[in-house]
């Protein structure tokens, strides 16, 4: 099982239309606004890693509204 979480800086204005945007991503399995630096974070879980950054990388990153991401990967110790 892989788990990443998107850290999401939107374009002003945009926060729900990319959280709408965000409800319609399969691999999307939870998402939350924020308050402070971030305006959103995303839950993203797939199981393998290659479909989890495949997500990430065409899905989340591409929409529009977006100014810019960062994302951290879970890891199991």
């Amino acid at each position: 099982m892989a788990i990443g979480f998107v850290l999401i800086t939107t374009l002003p204005g945009q926060e729900s239309m990319v959280r709408e945007a965000l409800s319609n991503i399969e691999l999307v399995t939870d998402h939350w606004m924020l308050f402070g630096e971030y305006d959103l974070i995303a839950r993203v879980q797939a199981d393998e890693e290659y479909a989890l950054t495949q997500c990430i990388v065409e899905n989340i990153r591409g929409l529009q509204g977006i100014r810019e991401t960062k994302t951290l990967i879970g890891a199991e110790l």
